[in-house]
């Protein structure tokens, strides 16, 4: 009898409305008979609500919304132009989408990580990742998820800065963690001398939301070495281009 996979425990965990949702294209040749050897990564398969689609990648090359073309191509292409090359020339094409209601573990993460992981053994030679704006090789997919224990959370996210209006200062923000069923987080006008900090302050928050934790309108949380409290605003919408989610702000005390 094969041993129950070893569970990934959400313990900050505090129930929401909101929706969990996991988006990857996987390209490469697979054969028509598919099977995926998941159970190889401790996966239980997709869990129910996440489904895959299987396309020729000629019938995608035309549509609206294919990654490879516009703006979202020409990122991928500067960022990692092996594999942008790999999945251009791959014959198929392989979505695996769906949405999640909250919930107190991580297993359905798991589950869909070891499919993408066995899918790589079949034939696949590249991995999307819209949320996060990336694309992988199959060797560098597999160095940034198949960790001992599950990949840390940062490797589920893009931690991004840009120039703030005032100058001097950055905006230090997030995109992905709607595969946590979280928003994203802002922190504002972050000065540029203390964005490394910043930066770190941002994978801690990062941890605590994919570990199940919420932020209140208003909550106050104090962080070594800042001369005030950072306090909670929750807010945004989902179709902000910057975050492709809702977002909580944090300013920076002054």
């Amino acid at each position: 009898m094969t041993a129950p996979p070893e569970a990934w425990p959400r313990p900050y965990w505090q129930p929401s409305d909101e929706t969990i949702v996991l988006h990857f294209y996987v390209f490469g040749r697979f054969a028509a008979d598919l099977a995926i050897p998941a159970a190889r990564y401790a996966s239980q398969g997709l869990p129910d609500g996440v489904a895959l689609q299987r396309f020729g990648h000629n019938a995608l090359r035309g549509w609206e919304g294919y990654p490879l073309k516009g703006a979202l191509g020409e990122l991928l292409k500067d960022d990692a132009p092996a594999a942008f090359e790999q999945a251009r020339a791959a014959p198929d094409v392989l979505v695996v989408r769906g949405e999640l209601s909250d919930r107190d573990s991580l297993d359905y993460l798991r589950d869909t990580l070891g499919v993408l992981a066995g899918l790589l053994d079949v034939g696949g030679s590249a991995i999307l990742d819209p949320q996060i704006l990336t694309l992988f090789d199959a060797g560098a997919w597999r160095r940034h998820y198949l960790v001992t224990g599950g990949a840390p959370p940062r490797n589920h996210v893009l931690i991004l800065r840009k120039a703030d209006e005032e100058h001097g200062r950055s905006v230090i923000h997030t995109r992905g963690l709607r595969k946590f069923g979280r928003p994203d987080l802002c922190l504002r006008g972050v000065p540029d001398a203390h964005a490394g900090q910043a930066g770190v302050l941002c994978e801690r928050l990062v941890e605590l939301q994919a570990l199940g934790a919420r932020f209140a309108e208003g909550q106050p949380m104090e962080v070594e070495g800042l001369p005030g409290e950072l306090v909670a605003h929750p807010g945004g919408s989902l179709d902000d281009p910057r975050f492709n989610n809702t977002h909580v702000a944090f300013d920076w005390p002054v």
